[in-house]
C-alpha cells in the first residue's frame, strides 16, 4: 500500500492505484478517514504502526463499499475503536435506502455492501471531530460528509470530488473514472455542494480517488465547478 505525506497531520493511503484512505495525525493517535476496499485493514494497521501510532476512530465519509469495505475487519481487530459517520449517512450504512420528503426520487447508485459494525457517533453539518470539521456534501449521496483540517486548510473531499483524470465535480468526473459518476445519486445537488466547498478555498485537496491537489487548489477547484456547470448546461440545452 503506497504511502503519501499530504502535510505533517495527514498521511494518504492508496490501493490499486486510485483508492484512498487517510490517516490523520491527533493528540491521542490517529484518526483513519475511510477504510477502502474488503482486504485493506492489515495494511492500513501496517501503515499506522509503521508512523508509531494507534488507530482511535474510524471515520467514514460515505457508505459505498470502496470506502466502508474494511470497517468490519478494522473493528475486530481494534476492539473499542469509535466509528463515525453522518447521521444521515448511516441509514445507508444500515442499508436502509428509503429518501427523505424533500430529498430528489433518483436512484441510488454504486455499492452499499452489509456491515456488521453500527457507528457510535453520529454526525451532522459543523461537527467537530478530532480535529476534523464536518461538512455537508449530498449529491454523491444523500448523506455524504466532507472534511476540513483547519490546522493545514487541507480538504478531505471523499467523493463529491475526483481527480482521475484531473480535478472534477463527481457528477462530472472525467471518462477515465466514469464510474464515479455512475455510481452518484443526484448530479444537481453533487454540484451545489461542490460550490460550497470551492467557497472555503481550500489549501489542498485530498479525496477518496485520484492524486492530491496540492497547488492552486482553490483556483482548480472553482475550475473544476465551472467545467462540471458548463457540462451540466450543454446537457439541458441538448
Amino acid at each position: 500500500m503506497k504511502q503519501t505525506a499530504i502535510t505533517p497531520e495527514i498521511t494518504q493511503l492508496t490501493r490499486l492505484a486510485f483508492v484512498n484512505a487517510y490517516l490523520v495525525a491527533e493528540s491521542d493517535g490517529v484518526t483513519l478517514v475511510d477504510t477502502m476496499l474488503p482486504g485493506s485493514a492489515k495494511s492500513i494497521i501496517g501503515a499506522v504502526r509503521g508512523l508509531g501510532r494507534k488507530v482511535q476512530r474510524i471515520l467514514l465519509t460515505h457508505a459505498h463499499g470502496d470506502h466502508v469495505g474494511s470497517v468490519d475487519a478494522l473493528a475486530r481487530t481494534l476492539p473499542g475503536v469509535e466509528i463515525a459517520i453522518g447521521r444521515r449517512e448511516s441509514r445507508l450504512l444500515a442499508r436502509d435506502f428509503s429518501l427523505d420528503a424533500d430529498e430528489p426520487k433518483d436512484r441510488l447508485g454504486g455499492m452499499f455492501p452489509k456491515i456488521a459494525s453500527r457507528p457510535s457517533v453520529l454526525l451532522a453539518e459543523g461537527d467537530c471531530y478530532g480535529s476534523l470539521i464536518a461538512i455537508a456534501t449530498p449529491g454523491h449521496t444523500p448523506g455524504h460528509l466532507a472534511f476540513l483540517d483547519e490546522r493545514s486548510g487541507t480538504l478531505i473531499a471523499g467523493d463529491a470530488l475526483v481527480s482521475v483524470g484531473g480535478l472534477r465535480v463527481v457528477s462530472d468526473a472525467s471518462w477515465v473514472f466514469s464510474l464515479a459518476k455512475w455510481a452518484t445519486w443526484h448530479a444537481p445537488t453533487a454540484l451545489a455542494s461542490a460550490c460550497k466547498l470551492a467557497a472555503l478555498a481550500p489549501k489542498n485537496i485530498v479525496m477518496g480517488h485520484g492524486r492530491p491537489v496540492v497547488e492552486n487548489a482553490a483556483q482548480q477547484l472553482r475550475d473544476a465547478v465551472r467545467h462540471a456547470e458548463q457540462s451540466s448546461s450543454s446537457a439541458s440545452a441538448a
